[in-house]
């Protein structure tokens, strides 16, 4: 059996993603160990599924893709067991959500944004 296992996050800097998704989110720091020169392997994870590995951009190709990783388009999904409470929790934190939640075919859904800019769909199935 085969399973994404990461994705790669192109941060700015690593403490400030993980203050976001670790502070903001809920996430669990997973992983975060000191490679040397200044690089570190972090993997911030929201339970089952893939986690992400949080990458320091490096050069201007990879500084220019921070908060912009999928051209302006949705390019992340969180799922949840209760919209209604991580909505209100996050919002509560700081959390910059771009529309009030909407009840689609697919579930309950809201779009907000990471540290970055990134935009994201949180929802709960249907």
């Amino acid at each position: 059996m085969n399973r994404i296992g990461l994705v790669t996050y192109v941060a700015r800097d690593y403490d400030e993603a993980i203050g976001f998704f670790v502070g903001k989110l809920g996430f669990e720091l997973v992983e975060d160990t000191n490679m040397g020169d200044g690089k570190r392997w972090v993997v911030v994870s929201a339970g089952d599924g893939a986690s992400l590995l949080i990458a320091r951009a490096e050069g201007e190709n990879q500084l220019a893709s921070v908060g912009n990783q999928t051209g302006g388009r949705v390019g992340f999904f969180l799922q949840t067991d209760n919209f209604e409470r991580d909505f209100t929790e996050w919002t509560a934190r700081g959390v910059k959500f771009r529309e009030q939640p909407r009840h689609e075919v697919y579930g309950t859904v809201a779009v907000f944004e990471d540290v970055y800019g990134n935009t994201w769909d949180l929802i709960q199935p249907a």
